[in-house]
C-alpha cells in the first residue's frame, strides 16, 4: 500500500494499515487537545481545592465537637461541685434564718409563711414564666448590645423579681441579708457566664479569638475573681451592693454614649473594615478559591513569657503577656464583686493597652468573662452561698433562646438606636440604684 494513502491515528501515531510504529519524534499536540488538557487541569485544581476545603471543614467540625464536649464536661464539673457544697449551704442558710426574729412584721421571719426564694419562709416567689421571659430578654441583649446584658440580669433579680427589696427588709447587718445578696450576685454570674460560654464558642469557630491572650487574661481573671469573691462573701449588705452596682451602671451608660458619638463610631470604622475583609476571605476559601492562608483567622507565630506574636488578616500584632494578666486581675475583681461580665472594661483594655484589633477584642474578652464568672461562682459556693436551682435553670434556658434569637433579629433594629435607648435606661437605673443603696432614697415610689 502506498504510504501516502496511509492514515495516521492521532492517539498513537501509528499507520492504520501497518502495525510497526513510526520512528519516535517530539509530540505535537493539537489545539483542541491542548484545550482539553487545560480544562482537565482546571477541573482537577478545582477538585483539589474542594477536597482541601472539605478536609478543613472536617477538621473544624472535629475541633468544634471537641470544644463542645470539653465545655459540657466543664459545666458538669461545676454543677457537681455546686451539689457537693449543698449541705454546707443548707446549714448556713438555716442558721441565718433561725437567727432572725420570728413574726409577721418587716425584718421578721414567719415560719408558717409559704417558702419562696431559696426556700426562705415569706420570701418572694419568682414566677417561672416571668423569669423565663426576662432571661430571653437578657439573652437577646447579650447577643446584640452585649455590655448591657449583665446589667439587665442584675435589674431582673434585684427589682423585677423583688429580691433586692426583700434583702433590704431583712436589716442591713443581718447574716440573711448578706446571704441573699451573695445569692443574687451568683445568679447574675450564672447568666453572664452562660452568655460568655456561647460567645466564646461562636467566636472561636469564626477565628476571632486570640487564645494566648485570652489565656493570659483568664489567668489574671482567676486571681482577681477568686480574691474578690473570697474576701467579700458574706460581708457586703444589699444596700452597699446596690449602690456600687448603680455606680457601675452610670459609668457603663457614659461608655455607651461615647460609642454612639462620632468619635466612637470613627473608632469602630477600622473594626468594620477588618470584619468585612475577614468574611470575604472566608467566603473565597469556602468556594475553593486559592487564597493566602495567613488571611484566615488568628495565627499565633510565637509565644514567650515576655512577648506573643500573632497575625490576623496578614497583619502582625504583638503584646506582652504580663499586661493582660495584671489587667485581668483588676477588671475581674470589679466584675466578680458586682456580678457582671465586665466586657465593657475588657474591650477598651484590649484595644488600647494590648493593642488588639476591635474585631478580635469581643471574642477574646468573652472567654475571659467566662473564666472570671466560673471562678467567682465556685468561690461563692465554697463559702456557703446558696442558689435557687429552679430559678437559675429556668433562666439558663431563656438565656440560650434569647442568644439564638438575637443575631437573627438584630438586623431589624438600628444598633445606634438600641444603644441610645439603653443609655437612658442606664442613667435612670444608675442614679436610682446609687440613691437607693447609699442614701435610701427612691426617685419614684
Amino acid at each position: 500500500m502506498d504510504p501516502k494513502t496511509c492514515t495516521i491515528t492521532p492517539d498513537r501515531g501509528r499507520c492504520a494499515h501497518h502495525t510497526p510504529s513510526f520512528p519516535s519524534s517530539p509530540r505535537h499536540t493539537r489545539p483542541d487537545e491542548s484545550a482539553g488538557e487545560g480544562s482537565y487541569q482546571k477541573a482537577n485544581a478545582a477538585g483539589n481545592a474542594v477536597a482541601l476545603g472539605a478536609r478543613r471543614n472536617n477538621i473544624q467540625k472535629e475541633s468544634t465537637v471537641r470544644i463542645s464536649r470539653n465545655l459540657v464536661i466543664m459545666l458538669g464539673a461545676l454543677a457537681i461541685g455546686a451539689l457537693w457544697f449543698e449541705p454546707a449551704w443548707a446549714d448556713k442558710l438555716s442558721d441565718a434564718i433561725n437567727a432572725m426574729p420570728q413574726g409577721t412584721g418587716a425584718g421578721q421571719i414567719d415560719p408558717n409563711a409559704p417558702a419562696g426564694f431559696l426556700g426562705i419562709p415569706g420570701a418572694p416567689h419568682v414566677s417561672p414564666v416571668l423569669s423565663f421571659l426576662w432571661a430571653i430578654w437578657v439573652g437577646w441583649i447579650f447577643s446584640t448590645v452585649g455590655a448591657f446584658g449583665g446589667v439587665m440580669a442584675g435589674v431582673g433579680h434585684m427589682t423585677v423579681f423583688g429580691l433586692g427589696g426583700y434583702a433590704k427588709s431583712l436589716g442591713k447587718n443581718t447574716p440573711l441579708n448578706k446571704i441573699v445578696t451573695d445569692s443574687i450576685k451568683a445568679s447574675n454570674q450564672w447568666l453572664v457566664g452562660t452568655s460568655g460560654l456561647i460567645s466564646s464558642f461562636n467566636y472561636y469557630r469564626m477565628g476571632r479569638l486570640v487564645l494566648p491572650l485570652a489565656v493570659a487574661l483568664g489567668a489574671g481573671s482567676i486571681i482577681g475573681a477568686w480574691a474578690s469573691a473570697y474576701f467579700t462573701a458574706g460581708k457586703v449588705s444589699f444596700s452597699s451592693y446596690q449602690g456600687y452596682f448603680g455606680l457601675f451602671v452610670l459609668v457603663l451608660g457614659l461608655y455607651l454614649f461615647w460609642e454612639t458619638s462620632p468619635a466612637g463610631q470613627a473608632h469602630k470604622k477600622k473594626a468594620k473594615e477588618a470584619a468585612k475583609a475577614f468574611e470575604e476571605a472566608v467566603k473565597k476559601q469556602k468556594s475553593g478559591e486559592k487564597i493566602d492562608e495567613s488571611a484566615i483567622g488568628v495565627k499565633v507565630k510565637a509565644f514567650t513569657m515576655s512577648r506573643c506574636v500573632f497575625t490576623f488578616s496578614g497583619v502582625e500584632f504583638s503584646f506582652n503577656p504580663i499586661l493582660p494578666v495584671v489587667g485581668g486581675i483588676v477588671i475581674s475583681a470589679i466584675a466578680a464583686f458586682l456580678g457582671v461580665g465586665g466586657g465593657f472594661l475588657l474591650v477598651p483594655f484590649l484595644t488600647s493597652i494590648s493593642e488588639l484589633p476591635m474585631y478580635l477584642a469581643a471574642g477574646t474578652s468573652a472567654l475571659a468573662v467566662l473564666v472570671s464568672m466560673i471562678t467567682s461562682i465556685i468561690t461563692l459556693v465554697s463559702k456557703g452561698t446558696p442558689l435557687d436551682w429552679t430559678l437559675i435553670g429556668t433562666e439558663l434556658v431563656g438565656i440560650v433562646i434569647g442568644s439564638i434569637i438575637g443575631p437573627r433579629t438584630s438586623k431589624y433594629f438600628s444598633d445606634t438606636l438600641l444603644k441610645r435607648i439603653f443609655i437612658v435606661l442606664a442613667l435612670y437605673v444608675g442614679i436610682d440604684y446609687v440613691l437607693r443603696g447609699f442614701f435610701n432614697y427612691r426617685i419614684f415610689g
